[in-house]
């Protein structure tokens, strides 16, 4: 469960203040689907980094599983990251010095899992690149260095996935193809999923849809049922 209360941000400079969040609360039950949508701006973005404990909100209350993020201490906070949140950047974000199969290896050393590389080769053959785990981010290409990264995120299986417009840097083909994957590993590991999306079609695909204007709620479609059968009936 993931519980928001009075969540505001607000960025300071050039002496005015921007509120970015303006007092957002919500609920999010384990394993729900939820795309967060609303215009550029909107604060969306926001919200999923603050959920992810990116950054620090300037006032309000974010619960994960009854524990409180908001002032966790940094290293506490980016192991708690490890274990239950699982990211996906819109721009990829992997480390261009690595290959595949080391981008996704990394997660794994991290939290000291003995066998990171072979369950990183796994995670490829998963999202089916196992033939490109030595390839570097610069020889993939857009889908395929989105598929690592949804492999990376999905690496230490957080019961959190979260991802930020994860195909919006790619074509239909492609977008389709890295959306199935995020459905399949919610579908398969009972993954909570919230993703953020400027694009219809896969709003429509999530079980709640949740839209921001200003910086507010503007709506919140909670009537679409259960997510998971929906899945498995498509």
């Amino acid at each position: 469960m993931i519980q928001i209360r009075d969540l505001v941000m607000q960025l300071s400079g050039g002496g005015h203040t921007l509120t970015v969040l303006d007092g957002i609360s919500l609920e999010i039950p384990d394993k729900q689907t939820v795309a967060i949508v609303g215009p550029s701006g909107s604060g969306k973005s926001t919200l999923l980094g603050l959920i992810a404990g990116l950054d620090r909100p300037t006032a309000g209350s974010i619960q994960i599983d009854g524990i409180e993020i908001t002032d966790m201490p940094e290293a506490e906070l980016a192991r708690f990251r490890r274990e239950k949140i699982g990211y996906v950047f819109q721009s990829f974000h992997l480390i261009p010095t690595l290959t595949a199969v080391e981008n996704v290896a990394v997660p794994l050393e991290l939290s000291g899992v003995a066998d990171a590389v072979e369950r990183a080769e796994a995670l490829l053959d998963a999202v089916g690149l196992g033939d490109r785990r030595g390839h570097y981010p610069v020889q993939l290409s857009g889908g395929e260095q989105q598929r690592v990264a949804v492999a990376r995120a999905f690496a230490c299986r957080p019961p959190i996935l979260l991802a930020d417009e994860p195909t919006g840097n790619l074509d239909s083909v492609n977008g389709r193809h890295v959306m199935e994957l995020l459905l399949a590993l919610h579908r398969d590991a009972g993954t909570t999923l919230i993703l953020v999306t400027h694009e219809p079609q896969l709003a429509s695909r999530m079980g709640r849809i949740i839209s921001l204007r200003d910086g507010r709620m503007a709506s919140d479609d909670v009537s679409r049922g259960d997510p998971m059968s929906q899945e498995q009936l498509r």
